[in-house]
This record gives structure tokens, sequence and C-alpha cells, in this order.
């Protein structure tokens, strides 16, 4: 079957790609192993330029990269030029840092000299999805490219006219080609590059069902692999909190990307003496979003990137509904198999419900009711996923209290959260394992190597 780009408001086609066979993949793998060994040897310096410079492209062409992703999945132009100097800011980031990052590691021991040194693997997989096509991959690929590994990367099928883009512009700006590939493959090859030795690690952003299948196979081939799925992240609102504000950002971060974001807020847990209050200006808010054409500047958020998406958010709104949801904000799909999605609020959320125990990965906010602070933590741990979280709360104290209790890879309180480079980005229980960005997520992917120098003869023997 072709790799199809599809425009998700209009429904039209906009291209067709033929899937690259086995042969043609093994020809792209075998040039990276072999492009691997040389690009290890180069300095961070030369790295850099390179990164900084497509750091210089990426913002260049960033109203030509958001034009891409509204047509293709159906995100603003306004956010997608953000999405585009974001992974600009993350080139710029790992090429100023990365040198640092992974200098030798001085440890005192009985040797003459020992250290931690820091090297990388080779060939890195990257399986990437289509909420955020460029920043997903540059979040992999910047640091993985300055720690000296090459990359090859299969992106999500919807996005294929992104994932060349992308590979274009690191060849512009003077990577050589075979140490970054898109390859235009189907999932079905995915296990066959696993497979193969050459292959030295795998990264994988998506589906909780898609990380497990991936992790399987890296694993019987023992294949380090850095996993970030879903979120069901929980957004506390404690009865001190600034409301307005709080309500305020709840709306922004339920709508980012349209809903479909990991680490949009999802469950709104709110302490029983405001909860009134914040629903309201939370439907105040959602409801002055303006939807529209992703390709007009005025729109704030666009459709779902696909109408099958569309449909399953729908399904699991309804079957909550069914096993006791209430409706606070009606909206949804205007009729199956179309992509638009309305923003929706559901309250009384219970055990049992598909609301409670799913990730809804659109634009419908949940609503649960503390009774207390330690209610509140409770609700928020009893969840499958622990990728992002935030707290609101006038008592700063008690907000990083509670943020050492709720089991997630982030919690920021008083604030949105969001994925930046300088913090460690991933989660825990089923939102996957090992980091992304920072100093830790550079050193997911390089042979940690220790070396143990002893002493020469003549000053162990003083040391006797």
């Amino acid at each position: 079957m072709p790799i199809e780009s599809v425009n998700p408001y209009t429904g039209r086609t906009l291209r067709r790609f033929r899937p690259f066979g086995p042969a043609h993949t093994g020809r792209i793998l075998a040039q990276a192993h072999r492009a691997a060994a040389g690009w290890a040897a180069t300095t961070f310096a030369h790295r850099a330029g390179i990164l900084h410079r497509a750091a210089a492209l990426l913002r260049e062409r960033q109203d030509a990269l958001a034009r891409l992703m509204a047509l293709e999945m159906g995100k603003p132009v306004t956010d997608g030029r953000a999405e585009a100097l974001k992974c600009a800011a993350c080139c710029d980031y790992y090429a100023d840092h990365a040198a640092g990052f992974l200098a030798d590691e001085l440890i005192p021991t009985d040797a003459g000299r020992s250290f931690i040194s820091y090297q990388p693997l080779g060939v890195v997989l990257a399986v990437m999805p289509w909420n955020f096509p460029f920043w997903q991959v540059v979040r992999f690929a910047a640091p993985a490219l300055m720690a000296g590994n090459v990359g090859l990367l299969k992106h999500a099928s919807n996005v294929p006219q992104c994932a060349l883009a992308l590979e274009q512009l690191f060849h512009d700006a003077g990577l050589p080609p075979a140490c970054f590939r898109t390859l235009l493959v189907g999932p079905d090859q995915v296990a066959t590059l696993l497979a193969d030795d050459r292959v030295r690690a795998a990264t994988l952003t998506g589906s909780e069902a898609a990380g497990a299948a991936v992790a399987a196979v890296a694993g019987a081939h023992l294949k380090k692999t850095v996993l970030e799925l879903g979120g069901s992240d929980p957004f506390i609102v404690l009865a001190d909190a600034d409301v307005a504000l709080a309500a305020r950002t709840a709306a922004q971060s339920r709508m980012i990307n349209s809903g479909q974001s990991c680490i949009a807020a999802k469950r709104f847990i709110v302490e029983k003496p405001v909860l009134r209050a914040f629903v309201a200006q939370l439907k105040s808010h959602l409801l002055a979003l303006r939807p529209g054409d992703p390709l007009d500047e005025a729109t704030q958020y666009g459709p779902l990137a696909r109408p099958d998406l569309a449909d399953e958010l729908a399904r699991q709104v309804v079957d909550s509904v069914a096993q006791g949801a209430k409706v606070e904000l009606f909206g949804g799909q205007a009729r199956p198999g179309t992509a638009l999605f309305r923003p929706m609020i559901l309250s009384n959320i219970r055990p049992g419900q598909r609301a409670y125990a799913e990730e809804l990965f659109g634009p419908v906010a949940l609503v649960l009711e503390a009774k207390n602070a330690a209610d509140a933590v409770r609700l928020a741990n009893d969840s499958a996923f622990g990728l992002g979280a935030a707290v609101w709360t006038a008592d700063a104290a008690q907000g990083e209290a509670m943020a050492r209790q709720i089991e997630s890879g982030a919690v920021f309180v008083n604030g949105l959260v969001k994925s930046m480079n300088e913090l460690p980005f991933g989660g825990v229980k089923k939102s996957g394992y090992g980091r992304e960005l920072s100093c830790v997520g550079i050193r997911e992917f390089v042979n940690q190597k220790s070396v143990w120098i002893g002493k020469p003869a003549a000053q162990a023997a003083k040391t006797e």
C-alpha cells in the first residue's frame, strides 16, 4: 500500500509515496553503518557547526515547515512556526552543550587515573509519531548526532513530507547524507531493522501498544531502547489556588496541538470549594477558542490529524457517558468520519469508565472532585500513566511536597507542563522509560565506559 499524505481539514490526498522495499531499506542501513565510524571520529566543534546551521535553516524555513505541518496533520500555522523555532533552539542547545555533557568524568579510585568516557553507539533507529512531526524527531536527533551517533527515521505514515523535509534540512546543513535518513516504510519493517546487528539502539514516541511491540523485539535482540508513550496528565487545583489563572492555563494545556499531546493536561482534579468556579471558567475559555482552517492565521485549533482518531475519541466519550460520566460542555464531532472535534468537558469521572482508565488523545477535559490535597494526590496516582503533572496552590511548600509524591516524570507547580531543553523529559509506569533532553537525554545512547589506568610501577611502590 502507498504511504499517503492527506490533508485532514479538506480530506484531499496531497501526495502518495511508494514504500521502500526491504532491499532499498537494507542499502540505506548499510550506508548508515559505514558512515557511523567516520561521524563518530569527528570533533564536537565540527558537529556543532552543522547543528548550528541546521538551527539557522529551521528559522529560515519556519513558514514553509509550518505550512507543511498544517497540510499534513492539521496543526495551525502559528503553532507550526513555534514548533520549528523550538527545534532550532534544541539544535543550538546541544551544539553549545554536548561537549561539556560528554566530557570525560574523572572518578577517584585506587588507580593512577580513572574516568567515565562517553562514546557513541552507532546507528540509532527512531520510530516517531505525527503529532509534533518535527519536534519529536529533533529532540532525538540533535543529541544523538552531537553524541556521534547516526540516525534512521521511521516516521508516522501520515507525515511523509515532514519526514523528508527534515532529512533534506539536515543534509543542507552539511550533515553527511548517510548520517540521517528517512525510511519510508510501514511498521512491518521495524522488527527486521531491530533484529539487525548494525542497529545498536532504538527510540520510540507513540502509543503504549507500539512501545510494547518495539520493546519486545528490541529486548529479544538486546537493544537499548528509550520509550516515550502516552499520558493522562493530572492537573490539580487546590482551594487556595489562583483559580482564574489555573483555569486559563488549564484550557491552554488541554488544547495543546488541538488536544493531541502526551503532556496536555487531561484529568483536572479540583478541590470541592472551587470546583464550580473552575469548571465555569474552563468552559468559558474553551468556548472562546476559534477552530478553522489550519492555514488561517486566526485559527487557534484545527482538526485532529485523521478522521479515525476523532471517531475513536467520540466512542470513548459515548462509552464513558453511558458508564456514568456527565457532559458539562457539549462539543465533539459534527458527524462520524470527520476530523474536526470541538472541545468537551466531562465530569463525574469514576473508576470503571473508559475516561477514568484510558488516555483521551483529543480536546476532552475530564473533571474529578478531590476532598483535599491528599485525595488529589491519590487520584493523580490512580492511573496507569505517569508522564507529566501540574499542581496549583498558593502554598509553594505544599506544592513541592505534593510534587514529590506524584508518580510522574515531571511535575510543574503553578505552571504549564512543557518539554524544555534544560530538563529531562520522559515518564514512568506505562508512560515509558528513559529520558530525552538535558544532559540526561544525550547520555541515553552512548557507551558509558569506565576506564581505569594503573599507577606506574615506581609510583605504586612508593604507596605500598
